[in-house]
């Protein structure tokens, strides 16, 4: 990959690990931001609360900036608890903390933090039973259980709201319908966003969006899941 410029920055954290490989200095730095966000979802709009990391560093003295949903909770039982979200965010990042912990990068790894998201949402914990993100399957299948996997992709407008303003966006999601071991679960990922007001930003997110596919198609395919691939559009 060529060094950073203003038209070639990072936009994933594959990125980051694919300018280290290539001998480009790199530095990290990842904050957090929790946002109540106002899904227009089909016939059902709801609000929730979207996970969020924003990574900061330069490349070869080239700033960058971009964003990373982790998960997304809300507080009227239409998806999982906040609590449950934080845990998934969580794992999620840990993972690409170990991937740039291999590939040389260095950063601070902090979390988000569970008694924090609790107080800001004003309500108390709620089990929910183990949590199961979408690599736990890829695990139970490379152990050699029958993992099958459905996938629908789509377009959600939502608006996010910020302390002073809001901001339209359309978040391009993935529903994973996962069977395994008799049950039949959903685990939803949100794979890319971009401004309502920029449709010229479309194609490239559609194209961050499926890098992001492609690479869980490929741990699909070495754990022997059963899939069909589906990419946007």
């Amino acid at each position: 990959m060529e060094l950073a410029t203003p038209n070639v920055l990072p936009h994933r954290v594959t990125d980051l690990i694919s300018f280290k490989n290539s001998g480009a200095p790199v530095s990290a730095r990842v904050s957090f931001e929790i946002l109540p966000v106002d899904f227009d979802h089909r016939d059902h709009p709801f609000q929730a609360y979207i996970f969020l990391s924003r990574y900061t560093g330069d490349i070869d003295g080239q700033e960058y900036v971009f964003r990373k949903c982790y998960a997304r909770g809300c507080p009227n039982n239409l998806c999982p608890h906040v609590s449950q979200a934080v845990m998934i965010a969580n794992r999620y990042l840990q993972r690409d903390y170990r991937r740039m912990e291999a590939a040389g990068i260095e950063i601070e790894k902090n979390l988000f933090s569970l008694e924090e998201m609790m107080v800001k949402f004003d309500t108390t914990h709620q089990a929910y039973g183990s949590v199961m993100a979408i690599h736990d399957y890829i695990n139970l299948a490379r152990e050699g259980t029958d993992v099958s996997v459905e996938i629908q992709l789509e377009y959600v407008p939502a608006v996010e709201h910020f302390a002073s303003h809001k901001n339209a966006q359309i978040f391009l999601m993935a529903d994973f319908k996962i069977t395994c071991l008799g049950k039949t679960s959903h685990v939803e990922r949100c794979l890319a966003c971009y401004s309502k007001e920029k449709e010229e930003e479309k194609p490239q997110t559609m194209e961050i969006a499926n890098d992001r596919l492609k690479l869980l198609y490929e741990e699909f395919e070495r754990a022997f899941v059963k899939f069909g691939q589906r990419f946007f559009q």
